[in-house]
């Protein structure tokens, strides 16, 4: 009996097993891991926070969102999107957005950082997502600015400019300017991709590299012009276009001043 249950086994039989033992323990880690994930970025709020956070969301986020911000036809889902990405949003007035348009443009916040900070840690609460970064990643006097540019004009540059000063895009779009904008928002950007922009997670550009990023534009914002108008530092077809244009006008002023006087 015990031959024959040996030869009716299938040769197989062991290899399935074990690949659905690893697919079930892969299951069981990442779901440990989402939860500890999840757990770990709201233990920084008080509950307190979280219940006014909540009643800040449905008062004010629901009405696109949905009242479990699982998104609706007007809003999308904010499930996952983390406390980075209402930060982001919200710090920069881009949300609640005033009406519907080709992207949301920047304005004055419309609470308070608290209530922002309130509003972020209860969607963080939704799904495990990018957190509001440490402090360690802001401090731009750690940072490298000669790697920030190279990781810059790699990534960013061909929407925002080698000099962060933005630029125009497809359908209305458009890639801000980065001059002046706090170092908390250019991370949270990087580590969201709001918008057109793509996301940039620590696989990608490592936490000390967005830092370098961070870095080089503010460099750039301290760094003086040397060429005298800056033109919203476009490149040599802004600059071309200017001293054409203005080449232009004097030669025809001029034009018709000699004409005035020969007449």
């Amino acid at each position: 009996m015990k031959a024959l249950s040996q030869q009716r086994r299938h040769p197989l039989a062991v290899l399935v097993l074990m690949v659905l033992a690893l697919l079930l323990s892969g299951g069981l880690y990442a779901v440990a891991t989402t939860t500890n994930e999840a757990k770990a970025q709201t233990e920084s709020y008080s509950a307190q926070d979280l219940e006014e956070g909540e009643k800040l969301f449905i008062a004010n986020c629901s009405t696109c969102h949905g009242l479990d911000g699982a998104g609706t036809p007007s809003g999308p889902s904010l499930v996952g999107v983390g406390a980075a990405a209402v930060d982001f949003q919200v710090g920069t007035g881009r949300m609640p957005m005033q009406a519907n348009g080709p992207q949301a443009p920047q304005k004055a916040p419309q609470f308070s950082p608290e209530e922002t900070a309130q509003m972020a840690g209860y969607v963080a609460t939704l799904g495990p997502g990018p957190a509001v970064p440490e402090e360690e990643y802001l401090d731009v006097t750690q940072g490298n600015a000669a790697n920030g540019a190279k990781v810059f004009l790699a990534n960013c540059a061909m929407c925002h400019n080698a000099a962060g000063a933005g630029g125009a895009l497809t359908r209305g779009k458009y890639a801000p300017s980065l001059m002046g904008v706090e170092e908390v928002h250019i991370y949270e950007a990087m580590q969201t991709g709001p918008q057109n922009m793509p996301v940039f997670n620590d696989a990608n550009i490592t936490p000390e590299e967005k830092r370098d990023v961070i870095t080089y534009l503010k460099t750039l914002e301290e760094s003086p012009n040397p060429g005298g108008f800056g033109l919203g530092a476009l490149g040599p077809v802004s600059e071309g276009l200017f001293v054409w244009t203005i080449g232009l006008a004097v030669i025809i002023g001029f034009t018709i001043w000699l004409t005035s006087r020969s007449a």
